[in-house]
């Protein structure tokens, strides 16, 4: 990668030999490991530890989990918000397994309509709960820095399965309580 990179540098007009960029292969390297570590890891390893026998049928919602990942059509980065909800089956999983499965699905190359529905299926296949919702709200950076350049534009996607699919009165309490409330019922 480290090669590749001498060579993007060059294409672009610059000498990958000069004192600030010198050391820039290695560090980009090290930088794009980290932003696509989601592919080196597997959510059912990750959650199986962290399943719990519970009697619970109330909703249960993690909000505002950061985000960062990076879109596959142009590179950049998008970062934003992430708001999880489920109603349990007699099954739970520990509330910061909600955060690394948000991080493990963003940090590989995404569009944000997909990343939004793995958080939600990848839940919904290992609780069988009766029902998921995840939102996701984010600011693009390749709509922003290029193309119609809009600053302040973001976008908000979400997938609703189950119970939060089929009851207008679940979706809603969810996208109530997230922030997200429906005008429309």
């Amino acid at each position: 990668m480290q090669d590749l990179v001498r060579q993007w540098l060059e294409a672009i007009g610059e000498d990958p030999a000069r004192e600030g960029l010198c050391d820039t292969p290695r560090r980009v390297a090290e930088a794009w490991k980290t932003l696509t570590s989601g592919y080196g890891q597997n959510p059912d390893q990750m959650i199986k530890s962290a399943i719990f026998e519970v009697e619970a049928n109330h909703m249960i919602i993690v909000k505002d989990i950061e985000i960062y990942s990076l879109c596959e059509h142009h590179l950049l980065p998008f970062f934003g918000r992430c708001h999880i909800g489920y109603i349990p089956k007699g099954k739970v999983i520990g509330v910061s397994k909600l955060a690394r499965i948000a991080d493990l699905y963003a940090r590989r190359l995404q569009v944000q309509e997909r990343l939004t529905n793995q958080v939600a299926l990848s839940l919904m296949e290992h609780l069988n709960p009766e029902g998921v919702g995840v939102v996701i709200e984010a600011r693009h950076l390749c709509m922003m820095m290029r193309g119609v350049e809009k600053q302040n534009s973001s976008m908000i996607t979400s997938a609703m399965i189950g119970s939060f699919h089929d009851s207008i009165a679940t979706r809603n309490e969810f996208l109530q309580l997230v922030g997200h409330a429906s005008r429309i019922s």
